[in-house]
């Protein structure tokens, strides 16, 4: 009788064992610094997960938009190189090349340097998981920037308060290998029907508003970027296809590329890439990267 019992008992526990095993969901993942330049982050496992094959373009092929592209790439080149940096935020027109311009600043560098520079890419919905993030960044000896890309909030999303706090605030403060580099089309990273929603409901309205936008105060750049005019257009058009060596005589180019953002509704470098492959798949022409 106590045998069957003791064997009930071992049951009973190895059942109950197997259920908090469940309930703990996987264990951590080991990450693996030297798998990759760049990772996404993953916070359902604490994994920074490799991306063998980062979608980007060189950094030549960015036309436009030399002045805030230089800026760029002299404060990632300080932090590479383990000097003071500001975190950054692109702002501004939509396919102007904000997040294009990140990545590809990034592997100009890693290209041309001999820093270890890593990227690791953290989405919109796990922003409030950065705290968990910065606990591994920080305890590594990688210099990383985090990106997020399409950075906003909407209203009753408190998500912004973690931003705020991994940016510059709480007792730890940021990480000295740590920067944030974020893209947005808002400068302040909220609507405006927002904040003027908080102006006319709140008791202290500027209080209100000051609590929202100081978010963005936490970057210590902003980069703006605005439309592209048309000569700005067409050099992007000539960059690619001169890169891609794509056999179109360039008035014809210019005249399809043209007529090509009127049916758009406007130009951009989102556009004009946009061109270049479909022409590139109308000549039966794959865009290979040299």
């Amino acid at each position: 009788m106590t045998e069957e019992l003791n064997q009930r008992l071992l049951a009973e526990v190895s059942r109950l064992a197997d259920a908090l095993e469940r309930l703990a969901g996987p264990p951590p993942a080991a990450n693996d610094w030297s798998s990759a330049d760049c990772f996404v982050w993953v916070p359902a496992n604490l994994r920074l997960q490799p991306v063998p094959r980062p979608n980007r373009v060189a950094l030549s092929l960015i036309r436009g938009v030399d002045h805030v592209r230089d800026i760029l790439h002299e404060n990632t080149l300080r932090f590479a190189e383990g000097y003071p940096a500001n975190n950054v935020l692109l702002w501004g027109a939509r396919g102007m090349g904000k997040s294009s311009l990140v990545k590809a600043v990034h592997e100009d560098l890693r290209a041309s340097t001999d820093t270890a520079l890593k990227l690791v890419e953290v989405h919109r919905e796990d922003i409030a998981s950065l705290p968990l993030l910065l606990d591994i960044l920080k305890a590594s000896d990688q210099r990383v920037i985090v990106f997020c890309d399409d950075l906003s909030f909407d209203h009753d999303d408190t998500a912004y308060k973690s931003l705020k706090a991994a940016l510059d605030g709480g007792i730890e403060g940021r990480p000295d290998n740590v920067l944030f580099y974020a893209t947005s089309n808002r400068r302040h990273l909220l609507p405006r029907h927002m904040m003027e929603n908080e102006q006319s409901t709140a008791i202290n309205p500027s209080e209100a508003v000051e609590e929202k936008v100081s978010l963005s105060d936490r970057f210590g750049l902003w980069l703006g970027f605005h439309k592209c005019s048309q000569d700005d257009y067409l050099t992007m058009i000539d960059g690619y296809a001169d890169y891609f060596r794509l056999p179109l005589e360039r008035e014809a180019l210019h005249h399809e590329a043209l007529e090509w953002a009127t049916t758009r509704g406007g130009r951009s470098g989102r556009v004009a890439w946009q061109y270049i492959q479909d022409l590139a798949g109308r000549l039966r022409l794959p865009l290979e990267r040299r």
